[in-house]
């Protein structure tokens, strides 16, 4: 039976709604993470270096549920597009029920082999030793992350990008909170160092996880049901995996080359690692809003080629594209401009003040090239076209950036700054390539939802 559709609320959402929001969000994610860099310095740079690298590979873990909530986002968002809003809310729930599952795998084997993942950074026995205390409270509570980023993403394919939002201030603040609390011994609550920051970062995500299924409940349209977290629909997660497998591959293929690329700065000393530490948390303000714009673009391309509107999907991602670009550059500049300031606030030590220095004036370069490849990228995948930008990871990131990494950094005696070389040519080389892939339109033949029949 044709069910009667109804799409038009979701078309009427316009970028900039969509994406001050996520701007909000990501912001407010990203300064959780320089707040806990900023207050561990002032225990020791052995101290940053430690959840620095135990990040890694905890970011690297959640790349496992992100293949799920990102098919969900794309999936979601295509059936609002189409005005099947039943399909929409049983795919909400099986995804949820899915991550969950393998949330506590993955905080199942976090756990177990901690130990086993810090060898391959060759660390310093303090450095070691810290950073498996983190991830020994962060990564057995990871399945608290799963359901975090799954229920996020079906909140911002349903348009309600604040909802999203105020989750992360509240977050934030029980974060803070509780990093003073268990880094200064507030209140006379004991001095904890790394493991008082992994035990705030479990609270906060716990505590957040519990109010956002409030607003999944209060703010959705169609109220999820018991019977969809049970529903294990073979067809929703084939679609599911179509999108997020190759999302997820993408970013394991990034995250993996980044970890490659870590062991290189290894080489280069503990001083070079630390300062790879506090200049990563400063770039990822330079990037934030190109994130922004390619979750906002992601959202409404996904609406418009669900209701088969191509040619708006199309000319959607140009101007997105370009006002990204733009804000890209500027917010770089003014950072570029003061990062010697910036790098004081997290550390005194003039050599790292001098490197970080060094690598952020590069990123004048580097940035316009990142953006391009999150917000085409994000446009392809919301197009159902997310197979060809893994291919093209493996082959940049692998086949460039790590090799001429070592050769610039290592061999050639160029350090960071050689380094950083290599994520120019990675960056730039891919987003060309992306962007010739849109142009080409080959995405209008990859849409996953049916346009005519809702399940029943």
């Amino acid at each position: 039976m044709t069910i009667q559709k109804n799409n038009s609320l979701p078309k009427q959402i316009g970028l900039l709604a969509l994406t001050w929001p996520i701007f909000i969000e990501l912001f407010l994610h990203m300064l959780m993470g320089s707040t806990d860099t900023f207050m561990l310095s002032h225990i020791s740079d052995e101290a940053v270096a430690a959840v620095g690298v135990a990040n890694q590979l905890v970011f690297f873990m959640i790349l496992v549920f992100g293949f799920v909530a990102t098919g969900t986002a794309v999936l979601v968002s295509q059936n609002l597009g189409a005005g099947l809003q039943v399909d929409a809310r049983k795919v909400s729930g099986l995804s949820l029920s899915l991550n969950l599952i393998f949330g506590v795998l993955v905080s199942i084997i976090v756990v177990g082999f901690n130990d086993l993942f810090l060898q391959m950074f060759n660390l310093t026995p303090e450095i070691h030793r810290l950073a498996q205390q983190y991830l020994t409270i962060v990564g057995g509570t990871l399945f608290t992350q799963a359901l975090l980023v799954t229920a996020s993403a079906i909140l911002r394919a349903n348009g309600l990008t604040k909802e999203a939002m105020f989750i992360s201030i509240i977050m934030n603040i029980i974060h803070l909170a509780g990093n003073s609390l268990f880094i200064y011994g507030l209140f006379g609550v004991p001095e904890m160092g790394v493991q008082g920051v992994a035990i705030s970062t479990a609270i906060s995500r716990a505590i957040a996880v519990i109010l956002i299924f409030r607003l999944l409940y209060r703010r959705l349209p169609m109220r999820i049901a018991l019977e969809d977290y049970l529903n294990f629909n073979k067809s929703f997660i084939k679609k599911i995996l179509k999108i997020g497998v190759p999302s997820a591959g993408e970013n394991v293929v990034y995250n993996t080359s980044q970890m490659a690329i870590t062991v290189i700065i290894g080489l280069l000393g503990a001083m070079a690692l630390t300062t790879r530490v506090y200049t990563f948390n400063i770039m990822s303000f330079m990037m934030l809003f190109g994130i922004a714009i390619g979750q906002g673009t992601q959202i409404l391309i996904g609406y418009k080629v669900g209701a088969r509107e191509f040619d708006k999907a199309y000319h959607q991602l140009l101007k997105s594209l370009k006002l990204s670009i733009i804000i890209t550059m500027a917010i770089t500049v003014v950072i570029v401009a003061i990062r010697e300031p910036i790098l004081g606030v997290f550390t005194d030590n003039k050599e790292i003040i001098r490197e970080g220095s060094k690598v952020l004036l590069l990123c004048l370069i580097l940035e316009p090239g990142r953006t391009f490849n999150i917000v085409v990228i994000s446009s392809l995948r919301a197009a159902g076209d997310a197979v060809f930008p893994v291919k093209m990871a493996l082959v940049s990131m692998w086949g460039i950036s790590v090799p001429l990494a070592y050769f610039l950094g290592i061999t050639m005696g160029f350090g960071l700054s050689g380094i950083w070389i290599a994520f120019i040519v990675d960056e730039w080389f891919r987003g060309i390539i992306m962007y010739i892939r849109w142009r080409s339109r080959v995405w209008e033949k990859k849409v996953l939802v049916d346009d005519r029949v809702q399940t029943a």
